[in-house]
């Protein structure tokens, strides 16, 4: 038999990687949407942000169940089902006529079914797939999101100025209902299953029994675990600020925000698409790191330059864009989510990597809460104080607070005994 050439772990990155970026399309959505639903039904930016606040929070409570969900039964159901309530969720929305409609359907339908994918979908992936090569799998997978905010975002943004609200909750359901053919057809689920190892398995090794408790029980039972840990916490703690800091506040708010220094949504919403094209490069650069370098340096330079850069924000928002706009663009795009693979990789390090894909959802609970107050913390903020610079100042701050945290993960041991 010929020796094949490319490892079906490969092909499942690929798939996966895809349907990642066209996910990036529904979690996009809400920041070009507040101004037009504002102007569309006369509700509050709070309102409004309200929806985005639940989405967000959903997103990551529903992670380590979708995860255990995902070890239960099939990575390819779950992330089907996912499609399907985005798809339906989605399109509701045109029929809407009152805020809690939109928290109902944005906020509930559309925030569960994107959590049960995002990242504990590439975890699940990268973890069944990969022993070599992990931190490079995770940047791309993670560099997906961006991605897909790269193609979105003008074009959503093309759409509410032009067509109305509406058409962009037909085409973010419209797109979730084609990519679910897609998985069905192309992704495999696991190596073992086509008789073959994960990509750079040792020889001898062997797939991990199957758990036979529930999901719930295995999303519970490992946060029980999980919780009497110093280091699971302070891991906890910062990926909160991560999701505090990006998509709960710039994410969401950077729109809006430009928005009110005069600048036109379509041209904010290429600056926050702008980010995604650094935010490919700066993941992909920082799953390249993580296999190299003491992951906890890496998280100690990332939050400490974002939140540098969040304090500059709100001196450098204009009508036009400028030079120093840029600079911020570029400058924060390459730190946007390259948390992420040093984080996942020492959820694995510190933690075992016996359900590490869990034990990250649960740490991704973290992410979704901080986005989740930011989301609607941030719009409290401007309604009351009339712009956004106390919640950049806010969010700066804890950066900083979180640089040094991660120094206290696993304090006294080396890289070399975590990576054991």
């Amino acid at each position: 038999m010929a020796k094949q050439k490319i490892h079906p772990g490969w092909i499942a990155v690929t798939v996966t990687f895809f349907t990642l970026m066209a996910s990036a399309g529904y979690r996009s959505a809400p920041s070009v949407l507040i101004v037009p639903l504002e102007d569309a039904f006369g509700w509050s930016r709070s309102q409004i942000s309200l929806a985005v606040s639940i989405n967000v929070l959903l997103f990551g409570l529903v992670a380590p169940f979708a995860a255990a969900l995902m070890e239960r039964f099939t990575v390819r159901k779950v992330v089907m089902s996912a499609l399907t309530l985005v798809a339906i969720s989605s399109t509701s929305t045109i029929f809407m006529t009152q805020p809690w409609h939109l928290w109902a359907l944005w906020g509930v339908g559309v925030g569960v079914g994107t959590g049960s994918m995002a990242l504990v979908f590439a975890a699940t992936i990268a973890n069944r797939w990969f022993v070599a090569r992990k931190g490079i799998v995770i940047g791309a997978l993670t560099a997906a999101t961006a991605s897909g905010q790269l193609v979105f975002l003008p074009m959503l943004s093309y759409f509410a100025i032009n067509y109305g609200w509406k058409s962009v909750s037909l085409t973010v359901g419209t797109a979730a209902a084609l990519v679910i053919p897609f998985i069905y057809f192309f992704l495999k689920e696991k190596p073992e299953a086509l008789g073959m190892t994960p990509y750079g398995a040792p020889s001898g090794w062997q797939p991990p029994a199957p758990n036979e408790l529930s999901a719930g029980r295995i999303a519970i039972d490992t946060l029980r675990v999980s919780s009497k840990s110093r280091d699971f916490w302070i891991l906890f703690g910062t990926f909160l600020v991560c999701g505090l800091s990006t998509n709960g506040l710039i994410g969401t708010h950077f729109i809006p925000a430009a928005h009110d220094h005069g600048m036109a949504e379509t041209v904010a919403a290429g600056l926050l698409a702008l980010i995604g094209l650094f935010d490919v490069i700066g993941t992909l650069f920082s799953g390249y790191l993580t296999d190299r370098i003491d992951p906890r340096k890496l998280l100690f330079f990332y939050y400490g330059l974002r939140g540098l850069s969040l304090f500059l924000l709100p001196s450098i928002l204009f009508s036009s864009v400028h030079p120093s706009t840029l600079v911020f663009v570029i400058f924060y795009g390459l730190d946007w989510v390259a948390t992420v693979p040093p984080t996942l990789v020492l959820c694995r390090m510190v933690m075992g990597n016996q359900r590490s894909a869990v034990v990250y959802g649960w740490v991704f609970v973290g992410h979704q809460i901080g986005a989740s107050i930011a989301a609607l913390g941030a719009a409290v903020l401007r309604v009351k104080l009339g712009d956004y610079a106390a919640a950049f100042y806010i969010s700066g701050a804890m950066c900083l607070v979180a640089s040094f945290a991660v120094l206290q993960i696993a304090k006294g041991k080396s890289t070399a005994e975590l990576r054991g």
